[in-house]
């Protein structure tokens, strides 16, 4: 059974289909970062992050000719001193709710991911990338800054190649953003999306609460000291020894049947 939940009857569409969630952009051909697309996108976050019978959760660009490629430049004549109220605290606020939902996330890149548009993607756990499609942070060859893209870039592929991106504004082809790890997959055959759906069919017949903890884990082993987010790991096994689901996936595997998770 699938519902639909209209974040906003325009700009996006948050769309459930059993234990999965989808995120449809929707704001033209180019699906552009305005700030109406980021209330819409905060409005969609909020109403997933209450939700534990989701499991995964896409990100996409629908029916539009790109994922996103990236900010209106027509509003920024109109922001300068106050660009951070206007933008930027704004933007940065989104991105960080969709880098901390609690469960996994996916980027379907089946157009041009480009400057704020790549930086949406960036902020998901996985990407997958149609092959032919072109990602990157061009920013630089506006005379403009890819704030939270440059941070979460270099964490994902380190600080040298990170920098070739930001300095010279280069895109990347599907083979090289594979191999640099900026996305985990390129669909070898039909989109993105398909490849996506896959990916998060299969995410969603794992442990859920296992799947929450996990991403916890691996965000504490970049934000927090090693001693720190041991700890952290000591309670998170502690919290999947106290579950029904690791008792239940033991019995299912010694019946040799399907677990049946509950997510607690």
């Amino acid at each position: 059974m699938t519902s639909q939940a209209a974040a906003s009857p325009d700009l996006v569409t948050l769309r459930v289909d059993g234990a999965v969630a989808e995120i449809v952009f929707r704001n033209g051909p180019l699906n552009l970062v305005t700030r109406a697309l980021l209330r819409a996108l905060d409005h969609a976050a909020g109403e997933l992050e209450a939700r534990s019978d989701i499991r995964c959760a896409i990100l996409h660009g629908g029916d539009a000719r790109a994922f996103c490629a990236g900010s209106d430049i027509k509003e920024f004549a109109h922001l300068r001193e106050d660009a951070s109220e206007q933008k930027i605290l704004y933007e940065d606020r989104v991105l960080r709710r969709i880098a901390a939902l609690p469960m996994p996330t996916i980027a379907a890149i089946d157009g041009p991911a480009l400057g704020g548009g790549l930086e949406l993607a960036l902020a998901c756990d996985l990407r997958v990338l149609r092959r032919g499609v072109a990602i990157g942070l061009p920013e630089s060859m506006l005379g403009g800054l890819a704030g939270s893209g440059a941070v979460r870039l270099a964490r994902l592929v380190g600080p040298s190649r990170a920098k070739e991106m930001l300095y010279t504004g280069m895109t990347l082809a599907d083979d090289v953003a594979l191999a640099w790890g900026v996305v985990n997959r390129v669909a070898g055959e039909g989109t993105a999306l398909d490849e996506a759906r896959r990916m998060a069919a299969t995410i969603a017949q794992r442990g859920p609460l296992s799947n929450r903890l996990a991403k916890s884990l691996v965000d504490a082993a970049h934000d927090l000291p090693v001693d720190a987010a041991l700890s952290r790991a000591t309670v998170a096994q502690q919290a999947i020894f106290d579950s029904h689901d690791l008792h239940e996936g033991a019995d299912a595997f010694f019946a040799k049947r399907p677990p049946n998770f509950v997510g607690r």
